[in-house]
């Protein structure tokens, strides 16, 4: 996603009307250490693992995830991602951890990324993070800006932009995905049949997201745990690289679209699975 084309096209229709190395694991590896995705962890669940989804999706969208980690014994939320802005979202998300008793596993896919690292730091109860083909913002930076650091996604050629009121009454631009590239550019890799569901029930993503600034990085005083989807052209794999490497994150790689969640569920449920074994 270029940084000034996107920037200068949504912020003036929502202005104008509104360091450390990354340790990898292989997959094979990642899953021999947690078992398999049916198998019930053996010292039992210690943590609440809450999922926060991205843009253009709901928390059905970790359905694939959800049953799996249920079927391992795990107590899990799918919170809703209000996705009207990172500000907003993260203050949403945090109420919704406040509310829960005892340590969180927090993970978030795509945008839910840049969500869960700015909400973390307002939930003492965190106590590690997981990241699935997720933005991973530092203190200080802006998404639009983050994801123009390396070329070749293809969703910001892919968006369709609604003017919509805004919470202040201006008018804000929401964000979707046009219907006809949606498996092309979030998920080459689940069947067509299911990409056109999720792309005609998609939620859409207010502009704000991609030009509020963030206001705190949890993952430089949480652990973290990355998945990294080598064939995501919505988040490019070398940004996905690039941030794990800069918060010292576990790093697992797998050939994936961006939506793992659907084509490699198990090895979600794998890196959770680490995670979730140290709290």
């Amino acid at each position: 996603m270029t940084t000034r084309p996107f920037l200068s096209r949504r912020t003036a229709l929502a202005g104008a009307a509104a360091t450390g190395a990354a340790m990898v694991l292989t997959s094979p590896a990642t899953a021999a250490a947690v078992g398999t995705a049916d198998t019930p962890d053996p010292d039992g669940p210690r943590a609440t693992i809450v999922l926060v989804h991205g843009a253009f999706a709901d928390a059905a969208g970790w359905n694939p995830v959800t049953e799996r980690l249920q079927r391992r014994g795990h107590q899990v939320i799918a919170a809703a991602n209000p996705l009207r802005g990172l500000a907003h979202d993260a203050t949403q998300i945090a109420a919704r951890l406040a509310a829960v008793t005892g340590p969180v596993v927090l993970v978030g896919h795509s945008y839910g990324g840049a969500v869960i690292t700015q909400a973390a730091a307002a939930a003492g109860n965190v106590k590690a993070l997981v990241y699935v083909a997720a933005f991973m913002p530092d203190k200080g930076e802006v998404l639009g800006e983050l994801a123009g650091r390396f070329p070749g996604s293809r969703l910001e050629a892919a968006l369709t932009p609604v003017p919509v009121p805004g919470p202040d009454g201006n008018q804000g631009a929401d964000l979707y995905i046009r219907p006809d590239r949606f498996r092309e550019v979030f998920a080459q890799d689940v069947p067509g049949p299911l990409t056109r569901v999720l792309a005609a029930g998609q939620r859409p993503l207010n502009a704000m997201a991609f030009t509020d600034r963030c206001t705190a990085a949890a993952w430089r005083s949480l652990p973290s745990w990355t998945l990294v989807c080598g064939q995501d052209r919505g988040i490019v794999p070398e940004l996905q690289r690039f941030q794990a490497r800069r918060a010292g994150s576990r790093t697992t790689e797998v050939a994936s679209s961006h939506l793992p969640m659907y084509s490699r569920p198990d090895a979600v449920v794998s890196v959770i699975g680490a995670a979730a074994r140290t709290v």
